[in-house]
């Protein structure tokens, strides 16, 4: 009887631990999706704001179609990412179109200030601070979410559970990572 008893004990605790452990990968991979949600929203947002910018810059200048068509392009690349490795991509493209608009801005005094070209920068800017964060929060749950998925006795849970594949982290592309670690020179 007391053998039975310390048997369903046994039992009941294995049955927790490794309740604890799923419910554990459930919760990460939950937040993971979250904060992926996240940064696509970022970018929409960023991407909602770049047509206004684009057209507050047209008007003082339309030799610089080029410029207004490589930022356009690298907007709907942006949107149309599908996952991390390619909104990677993606911003990488973004960020040296942005910078090509950036100095079409600077030859012209009067759009320099401008108080809605003004208020457009600062409303990239801030969005561009909120992207990061989003990126931060994306890859720091990512990692966490990787590590207790690979964990001993995690492991075999995840294995078991469709938990198997590693989640990727929002990554620049290393060849790119030079380029865009140069603050953009805008003066206005």
């Amino acid at each position: 009887m007391v053998l039975a008893i310390v048997i369903i004990g046994i039992i009941v605790i294995a049955a927790f631990i490794f309740g604890g452990m799923y419910n554990g990968l459930v919760r990460l991979n939950v937040r993971a999706d979250e904060a992926w949600s996240d940064i696509t929203v970022q970018l929409k947002r960023r991407a909602d704001l770049i047509p206004n910018l684009v057209n507050t810059v047209k008007g003082y200048e339309k030799h610089e179609k080029s410029v207004f068509e490589n930022v356009t392009a690298a907007r709907a690349q942006t949107l149309s990412a599908a996952s991390p490795a390619e909104a990677g991509k993606a911003e990488n493209q973004f960020q040296q179109t942005l910078k090509s608009l950036f100095a079409v801005a600077e030859a012209y005094p009067d759009l320099k200030a401008s108080q809605n070209f003004q208020q457009l920068q600062a409303e990239l800017t801030d969005t561009e601070d909120k992207i990061q964060a989003s990126r931060r929060f994306y890859n720091s749950i990512v990692r966490d979410f990787n590590m207790k998925r690979q964990e001993f006795p995690t492991r075999t849970i995840a294995n078991r559970f469709g938990f198997n594949k590693d989640k990727e982290f929002f990554e620049v592309d290393e060849a790119q990572l030079a380029s865009i670690q140069k603050p953009v020179d805008v003066q206005f």
